[in-house]
């Protein structure tokens, strides 16, 4: 059964950072899903090589980064297991530093498995003058080999801008979060992170509303049964009611 927590819009003004959320309650285990309704029913897209500036301190659209800056955490043994794989089929035509890296992750003193940083950005990420052009060469692994790019990069970077947090209550109940991911999210005041997408009105251009967008990713993160309780219950809300606009985009009108 869904339940509706945070606002409504009808007869308030609401502050720039406030969100609708929709709580769905897991039948197959002790789980309610909490989703973040104001973000996945927005307009938010990709910017990548259509003026995203980079996540640095000084806008670089021309260096075609992205989000890649600052290298990838990997999520845990499956993940560091699938990106080895990955990583033994990629060759000089899709990976610009092939031949560069004698061992392109590495582990830091947290424990944490690591996509190494190589000139500025994470080593699996072509660069603007390579002749396979600018991305990630597990993006273009994908492409060439006809399988989703979500299926060969870290977890991360196919679930960014989405978030997924576990809370485990003292009776065993788990509260699962899907959010955005937020520039307060990489580390607040003392983050590297110097811009974020879904922070800026310039990437809420898109012709879809997220749910739909990330459809694969969302599916993989909450499962089909509840992905499609989760569309029924947004597209419902869409036709009967005016969703809450997205802080970016009240910030900006």
């Amino acid at each position: 059964m869904a339940s509706d927590i945070g606002v409504s819009v009808d007869d308030w003004s609401p502050r720039d950072d406030a969100r609708e959320w929709l709580s769905l309650e897991d039948p197959h285990e002790h789980r309610t899903w909490l989703f973040d309704v104001t973000f996945l029913t927005s307009a938010w897209t990709c910017i990548y090589g259509a003026g995203c500036p980079g996540i640095d301190t000084e806008p670089a659209p021309e260096l075609a980064l992205g989000c890649c800056s600052h290298g990838a955490y990997l999520n845990g043994d499956d993940d560091l297991a699938h990106i080895r794989s990955m990583i033994a089929e990629l060759d000089a035509e899709i990976w610009q530093h092939y031949r560069a890296c004698a061992e392109a992750l590495w582990q830091d003193g947290e424990g944490w498995w690591r996509t190494l940083v190589v000139d500025g950005a994470c080593v699996f990420a072509n660069r603007a003058d390579y002749p396979a052009g600018a991305g990630c060469a597990f993006h273009v692994l994908a492409e060439r080999t006809g399988r989703r790019p979500m299926d060969t990069k870290p977890e991360i970077c196919w679930q960014a801008p989405i978030r997924r947090e576990d809370h485990e209550t003292v009776t065993g109940h788990v509260y699962t979060m899907v959010r955005e991911w937020e520039l307060r999210d990489w580390g607040g005041p003392d983050t590297d992170v110097s811009w974020w997408c879904t922070s800026s009105a310039n990437a809420h251009v898109g012709s879809q509303r997220v749910f739909t967008a990330l459809c694969d990713e969302l599916t993989a993160i909450c499962g089909p049964e509840i992905y499609a309780e989760l569309c029924s219950e947004l597209d419902e809300r869409a036709a009967s009611a005016r969703l809450l606009p997205h802080p970016a985009v009240r910030r900006r009108d």
